[in-house]
């Protein structure tokens, strides 16, 4: 039984209890009889009424807290008239207005916040108060490779590599730059944390820096081959030619010693040469020019090579495997810049492999795009060279040079054609080509 019920039944007893006692007491006296009748029935009328006056600021506390359990800030109050009740009712009307203002700006901001999230070029992974995956953004989703709802509710470790053991050993405030796909992306990844709630929560932010670093480092090797090339060059053009006006001099020398003589400036000119060769080639990495595109056949293309290589693949004992495709659709690109860098991938398989292996071609639509793969047997990519392999003048040959990747990067970035150099589990490489894509490496 509620309160405002047993007071009800209280004030009736009572009023039952005086009314039988005046009835006794004043039986022989009609007239005060029905005087306190009157006052009977008057004191039980107003003794309702401050019943219902006492418990409605009662019953509008419970309504009103019954709206707020359910969050509907929507509803308000009239007011009666009444001075207690009326200024209950507007402290309850100003604070519902004010929790349904914070509520709409929070939607608000929170609503922002999702936009810029899906929106935002920088990968987002939220973490919830068990350090569990709750929030991963379209960016991040990509840069992972799967879906969001892939990775929402698993740990940070669980991530593929090498976003795994990297994320899940930062520190709060800490962060770390990751190469992706053979080193020919870079991604900058940090860790850091806001409150929910009063609990801290951590979350990462995953940063592209290909284009950044590529540019700086272009900006860098350009300036400093253009020195080079500036210097070199004019030291080599008078050098050689006052070689060249020495050789004249070789007939006034005894027989024993002109031949001796002669080949030592033939040596002398030939290394100039070679110095000028190896010049011109580090300044065609800084030269290229914007791709002319034509369609192009890449079953034709790859027959070419395949010709043009095949005196050192016999040579060298090396099988070249390459069934091309009934048919197969031709690709907007300038011929002779990716001629160029199919003969600089084969060229690494081949001197990776040495003597003796195998280099399986392969040509498919994959996903709707055209894609070439180029997979050797040689000893793979060593883990220390993995981060390094498209830095200027970074080399893992003993004679090599270090603009054979650069160059090509180059040129695959111009296209706009995606691409990436990796390990394979059954031991080796794959360079690996998607014709078509939106830009870059990937």
């Amino acid at each position: 039984m509620s309160l405002r019920a047993k007071i009800l039944v209280y004030l009736i007893v009572v009023h039952v209890a005086l009314g039988s006692i005046a009835v006794w007491a004043l039986h022989d006296r009609p007239v005060l009889l029905l005087i306190f009748e009157v006052a009977f029935v008057a004191s039980a009328i107003v003794g309702y009424r401050l019943l219902s006056s006492f418990f409605v600021p009662l019953q509008l506390i419970r309504t009103g807290a019954e709206l707020m359990r359910e969050q509907d800030f929507t509803t308000r109050f009239r007011e009666v008239g009444q001075t207690e009740m009326d200024q209950l009712v507007r402290i309850y009307n100003r604070m519902v207005d004010r929790l349904r203002e914070e509520r709409l700006r929070l939607e608000e901001q929170n609503l922002f916040l999702d936009e810029i999230l899906r929106a935002s070029p920088v990968g987002v992974l939220t973490l919830d108060h068990d350090g569990k995956l709750s929030g991963v953004n379209p960016c991040a989703a990509r840069l992972l490779g799967e879906p969001a709802g892939t990775w929402v509710g698993r740990p940070v470790s669980e991530l593929p590599e090498p976003f795994g053991e990297a994320l899940s050993g930062l520190e709060d405030g800490a962060s770390t730059v990751l190469s992706l796909r053979g080193g020919s992306r870079r991604l900058k990844c940090g860790r850091a944390s806001f409150y929910d709630r009063g609990f801290p929560r951590a979350f990462f932010l995953l940063e592209e820096l290909t284009e950044e670093l590529h540019a700086s480092e272009k900006a860098a090797y350009d300036k400093l081959i253009r020195m080079m090339s500036h210097e070199v060059n004019n030291s080599v053009g008078a050098v050689r030619s006052l070689l060249e006006s020495l050789q004249g001099y070789g007939k006034v020398l005894a027989d024993a010693d002109r031949e001796e003589y002669d080949h030592a400036v033939a040596a002398a000119v030939t290394r100039l040469l070679h110095l000028n060769s190896f010049m011109n080639a580090l300044a065609d990495v800084v030269r290229i020019p914007p791709p002319a595109r034509r369609p192009c056949d890449l079953r034709e293309l790859l027959g070419d090579m395949a010709l043009l290589l095949r005196p050192e693949l016999e040579r060298r004992g090396i099988e070249l495997l390459w069934v091309p495709p009934r048919s197969f659709p031709p690709v907007d690109l300038d011929k002779n810049q990716i001629e160029q860098v199919l003969v600089n991938v084969l060229r690494n398989s081949i001197e990776a492999i040495g003597h003796d292996g195998r280099i399986t071609v392969s040509l498919s639509n994959a996903g709707r795009r055209p894609c070439l793969a180029i997979r050797d047997t040689g000893p793979g990519i060593v883990e220390e060279a993995r981060d390094h392999l498209f830095t200027p003048f970074f080399t893992t040959k003993p004679r090599g040079q270090g603009i054979g990747l650069t160059l090509t990067r180059e040129v695959l970035t111009q296209h706009g054609f995606d691409f990436d150099l990796r390990n394979v589990e059954d031991g080796g490489t794959e360079f690996r080509i998607r014709f078509g894509g939106p830009g870059g490496a990937s």
